[in-house]
């Protein structure tokens, strides 16, 4: 899957801001080694940097574009390409800080101990992923791509998916000496024209969209648009209201 960074950062804010409230919840921490798991353009990477200076941090992230994007600003902060699932710190790191990436990858029952496994004694995972599978975009998304007319191109195609709370509790806790858990539902007030599309195009929408020629992928995009409408309808004012679950741990080894 090909990542396009611009279309990513059309919504920057409203995409930056559970990093933050993620980053809010590590307290007075002081970690020396830091890796952004899945770094994308480096924006939530460098905010890392900033707030530990003194600390070495790593963006990691298996798009060239993104990484080529997070490179383009000069840092002391180190890039690298590598795949999640597979990668292995060279140092044992003191944080492992993931912001919107971990839904993309299978096997979160062995992924998450792996992960955990790699920190320093007392190291931290802080992880936020979307848990707004269930929404009617998604359901919308989901039902389109499994009729007739696209089941063929798009039945393959997969927009992520996680664990609930209470087995993400259960998978962690025993490997944890402290684990805070907690969901919170962002009220985005989107504007422009097609704002959830748009806001899709940049995320959930690239697995269905890469498998679909030009003219299949604008067939396939007015069918979604047309129902959508149904669902949600522009206030007076032009804006798009859009709630976006997401589910956020802290895991302290």
């Amino acid at each position: 899957m090909s990542w396009n960074p611009g279309q990513y950062l059309r919504f920057a804010d409203a995409r930056l801001r559970p990093a933050l409230d993620l980053l809010a919840r590590l307290g007075d921490s002081q970690p020396r080694r830091i890796v952004d798991l899945g770094c994308g353009a480096g924006n939530v990477t460098r905010l890392l940097a900033e707030r530990w200076p003194a600390a070495a941090v790593i963006g990691l992230d298996s798009d060239v574009a993104m990484l080529a994007r997070a490179a383009s600003t000069p840092s002391a902060i180190r890039w690298q390409q590598a795949d999640i699932a597979g990668w292995r710190a060279d140092t044992s790191p003191d944080l492992l800080f993931s912001n919107a990436v971990l839904h993309w990858l299978p096997g979160h029952r062995s992924l998450l101990p792996e992960l955990l496994g790699q920190l320093s004694p007392h190291g931290i995972l802080a992880v936020q992923m979307p848990a707004n599978f269930d929404e009617p975009a998604h359901h919308i998304l989901r039902q389109l791509a499994a009729e007739a007319g696209w089941r063929a191109a798009l039945g393959s195609a997969r927009m992520g998916s996680i664990l609930s709370p209470t087995e993400y509790e259960r998978l962690l806790r025993p490997l944890c000496s402290q684990l805070e858990l907690w969901e919170t539902t962002y009220w985005h007030v989107l504007s422009g024209e097609d704002p959830i599309i748009e806001w899709m195009k940049g995320t959930t929408l690239l697995p269905f969209m890469q498998r679909l020629d030009e003219s299949a992928a604008n067939r396939f995009l007015a069918a979604y648009r047309e129902r959508l409408a149904a669902v949600h309808r522009p206030a007076a004012d032009g804006t798009t209201l859009f709630p976006f679950k997401r589910l956020f741990f802290v895991a302290r080894r």
